[in-house]
C-alpha cells in the first residue's frame, strides 16, 4: 500500500491514495490557487511548479495552478491528469526525499488545512441535475400518484434530467436562506404567496467536466468517463410545495434555482478506480447509445446528519451509497449529449436524490418522513417533517479500502429564515 510521509490515519479522508483538488487562499494573504489534500494538509501545487517539479509534464510553465479556479487544468484531459497526480504522489511517497527533506521547500509548499481559506473550485458554467436513483422516484411516485403509476413510462428507457442553475451553487459552509414562492395547499382554491413551508435536502453527487465535446457531436457511452474529472458532494436543496404547484408543464425553477451546495473537494476519477462495481440490473435493456460496457459505478458510502438549533450534537438520519443510483455517470452523459449538446470544462452534472431500498437509505427528507405521514424522530425528542430555520445538514461519504479510506469531505449548510 502507498505510504507518504506525511502521517495520514487509516480513517482520514485524504491519504496518498486520494489527492483530490481544490483551490485555496492563504489566511494569511495571497491570491487564490490549487492544491490537493494530504492528510490534514494542502500540498500547495503552484509552489511545487514554481519549484520546477512539474518539468516532466505537459503542464509545466503554463501557470495553471496559479489559478483561481481548476478550469484551465481539467480542460486538458486524462492523460495530463494521470502524469500530474502520479508526479504528486511521487512527491508525497515516504521514501522520496524531495519534499519531506528539503525544510524550505516542505514549510512554503505544505500548509495545515486550518491555516486555509477553501474557495469554490471550479467556475461552473452550466448545471444539470438529474434522477436517476429507481428508489427515490419509486417513492415519489407512489407519494403523488400511487404504487400502480409511480415511475413515469419513459423513467426506465432514459436519464430523465433538468436544467439547473449556476450561478446559486455555492461552497459547503454557506448558509442557505429559505426560498419563497407561490404554493396552492391542497384545501386552498388558489394559490399563496410566502416562504417555502416544506425545505428539504437531496443527498447527492455530482461529477465535473474535462474536456467536452463540440456543438452537435456527441459523447459515446464508451468514452464519456473521459471527459469526467472528478467527484463532489451535492445537496440540492429542495422546496417540495413550490415545486409541487409550479412543475407542471416544465418542471422545476424556484423550488431549485435558490441554493445547491456543494464539497470543496474534488476526487479524482482514477482514485476511485478500486471501488469500480455494477450497478443495478437495467430492465428493460437500454437503447444501444445507453448500453454499459462494462461495471459503470462505483461503491461509495453516503450519510446524511442533521442538527437543530436545540440539539448538542448532529444525528444521522440516513445511511446510502452511490451504487444504488440505476442510471450510470456515462449514462447521463451520453443521454445528455446524444443530440447534440456541447458539455465544457467546469461544467457540473449531478445525480439526483440517492435512495436505497430500505428506509434509511432515503436520501431526503420527505421520503425518511413520508411528505409528513411517518415524522422522523430525533434523538432529543424533536420530530422533523420538514426542515426548519436553524437546522444544519452535513453529507460525508467515502469508499472503504484496506486500511485507507477515499473520502469527499463534507457538504454542510444550514438554513435561514426567508428575507422579510
Amino acid at each position: 500500500m502507498k505510504r507518504s510521509f506525511i502521517e495520514v490515519g487509516s480513517e482520514s479522508h485524504f491519504p496518498i491514495q486520494n489527492l483530490p483538488y481544490g483551490v485555496f487562499r492563504p489566511r494569511s494573504g495571497g491570491t487564490p490557487r490549487i492544491g490537493v489534500a494530504i492528510g490534514d494538509f494542502v500540498l500547495d501545487l503552484a509552489v511545487v511548479d514554481d519549484a520546477g517539479h512539474f518539468s516532466g509534464t505537459a503542464v509545466a510553465g503554463k501557470g495553471v495552478f496559479h489559478q483561481s479556479s481548476l478550469n484551465a487544468f481539467m480542460a486538458l484531459g486524462r492523460t495530463i491528469w494521470r502524469d500530474v497526480r502520479a508526479q504528486i504522489q511521487h512527491l508525497l511517497s515516504e521514501d522520496e526525499p524531495t519534499l519531506r527533506d528539503i525544510t524550505t521547500l516542505r514549510n512554503a509548499a505544505l500548509l495545515h488545512q486550518s491555516d486555509v481559506e477553501l474557495l469554490l473550485p471550479v467556475q461552473i458554467g452550466d448545471y444539470t441535475d438529474f434522477y436517476a436513483s429507481k428508489e427515490h422516484a419509486t417513492n415519489v411516485g407512489i407519494m403523488f400518484r400511487g404504487k400502480e403509476n409511480a415511475l413515469m413510462p419513459n423513467w426506465t428507457h432514459l436519464p430523465v434530467g433538468y436544467h439547473g442553475r449556476a450561478s446559486s451553487i455555492v461552497l459547503s459552509g454557506t448558509d442557505v436562506r429559505r426560498p419563497q414562492g407561490q404554493m396552492k395547499p391542497a384545501d386552498a382554491t388558489a394559490p399563496l404567496f410566502g416562504p417555502c413551508r416544506q425545505l428539504d435536502f437531496e443527498l447527492e453527487m455530482g461529477w465535473l467536466i474535462g474536456p467536452g465535446n463540440k456543438l452537435g457531436q456527441p459523447i459515446s457511452v464508451e468514452h464519456a468517463e473521459e471527459h469526467i474529472f472528478g467527484l463532489v458532494l451535492v445537496n440540492d436543496w429542495s422546496a417540495r410545495d413550490i415545486q409541487a404547484w409550479e412543475y407542471q408543464p416544465l418542471g422545476p425553477f424556484l423550488a431549485k434555482n435558490f441554493t445547491t451546495s456543494m464539497s470543496p473537494w474534488v476526487i479524482p476519477l482514477e482514485a476511485l478506480e478500486p471501488f469500480r462495481t455494477d450497478g443495478p440490473k437495467q430492465d428493460p435493456e437500454p437503447l444501444p447509445y445507453l448500453r454499459m460496457p462494462g461495471a459503470g459505478t462505483f461503491d461509495i458510502h453516503l450519510e446524511v446528519y442533521l442538527q437543530g438549533e436545540g440539539m448538542e450534537m448532529a444525528q444521522r438520519i440516513s445511511a446510502s451509497n452511490f451504487r444504488y443510483l440505476y442510471w450510470s455517470m456515462a449514462q447521463q452523459i451520453a443521454h445528455h449529449t446524444v443530440g447534440g449538446c456541447n458539455l465544457r470544462p467546469g461544467d457540473l452534472l449531478a445525480s439526483g436524490t440517492i435512495s436505497g431500498s430500505e428506509k434509511e437509505t432515503r436520501g431526503s427528507l420527505m421520503e425518511l418522513a413520508w411528505r409528513g405521514a411517518e415524522p422522523l424522530h430525533l434523538e432529543n425528542g424533536e420530530q422533523r417533517v420538514w426542515l426548519e430555520d436553524g437546522d444544519q445538514v452535513t453529507m460525508t461519504g467515502w469508499c472503504q479500502g484496506e486500511g485507507y479510506r477515499i473520502g469527499f469531505g463534507e457538504v454542510t449548510g444550514r438554513v435561514l429564515p426567508a428575507f422579510e
